[in-house]
Parts: C-alpha cells; sequence; structure tokens
C-alpha cells in the first residue's frame, strides 16, 4: 500500500469511528434526541425553518427517512408546520419553543465535550484541525 492509500485508509476508519462515537454519545446528551433529530433541529435553528424537501436535499436523505424524522420530532412537540408566508400550499418547519429548548441543551453539552476531549490539543492543532474538517466537508457530496 502506498503512503497515500494508507493515510487514505486511516481516515475512513478514524472518521467511522468518529460517527459511531457521536451516535452514541448523543443519546447520552438527551435520550430522546437522535443523532439525527439533533442534526435536523440544527439545521431548522440555522435556517429559520424549511421544508421537509429542503432537509432531505440538504443531507441527501431519502424523503421518507426525512419524513418519518419530522413525524417524530411533531409528535414529541419540537418542531411545528407553519404555512410559507409567500405561498401558502407550502409547509415550512420551524422549531418550537420546546425544540430551541432542547437544541440549546444539548448543543451546550457537546461543546463540553468537545472541549473536554480537546483540551490538551495545542491551539494550533486545533485550528489546524478545523480547518481541515470544513475544507472536508465542503468538497462533500455526502
Amino acid at each position: 500500500m502506498t503512503a497515500v492509500e494508507t493515510a487514505v485508509e486511516k481516515i475512513q476508519r478514524e472518521m467511522t469511528s468518529f460517527a459511531r462515537r457521536a451516535r452514541a454519545s448523543a443519546g447520552r446528551m438527551h435520550p430522546e434526541l437522535s443523532l439525527v433529530s439533533y442534526t435536523l433541529l440544527g439545521h431548522l435553528e440555522e435556517r429559520g425553518g424549511c421544508r421537509a424537501t429542503d432537509l432531505a436535499s440538504h443531507y441527501a436523505l431519502d424523503k421518507s427517512t426525512v419524513s418519518r424524522q419530522v413525524g417524530a420530532l411533531e409528535r414529541a412537540g419540537l418542531i411545528e408546520r407553519r404555512l410559507d408566508p409567500e405561498d401558502a400550499r407550502v409547509q415550512v418547519l420551524h422549531l418550537t419553543g420546546a425544540g430551541e429548548e432542547i437544541l440549546a441543551q444539548v448543543t451546550r453539552s457537546r461543546r463540553a465535550a468537545f472541549r473536554e476531549r480537546l483540551a490538551d490539543w495545542p491551539e494550533a492543532d486545533l485550528v489546524r484541525f478545523a480547518a481541515y474538517l470544513e475544507r472536508y466537508n465542503a468538497g462533500s457530496a455526502e
């Protein structure tokens, strides 16, 4: 294996480990809020609301998957549908007050966990790591 092939293999293995850890820790942060739910709530907050089809497109998820997630979030009282003021045929998803509270709580917990895990890293390493992740995700179609 070449050095590049070895590096790509390590990156793939470490990214998989990271994803597993993130899914596992999501349940500890808030038992009823999966990593996918947390991600969708974060997107709705960031965008100030959007359509379910926009969520599916943004995360490259099947519409039925998003529909199930949205239904669960609605039943939990974390999001609500509102008519789009520009087109009454369109429903836009928005966080409820409870959704905003839970998202803020989980975000604080996640930030604290990241800070703890990265506490011993030098500032230059953190800045470089953040830039590499940003660069990787900017080129990602997934």
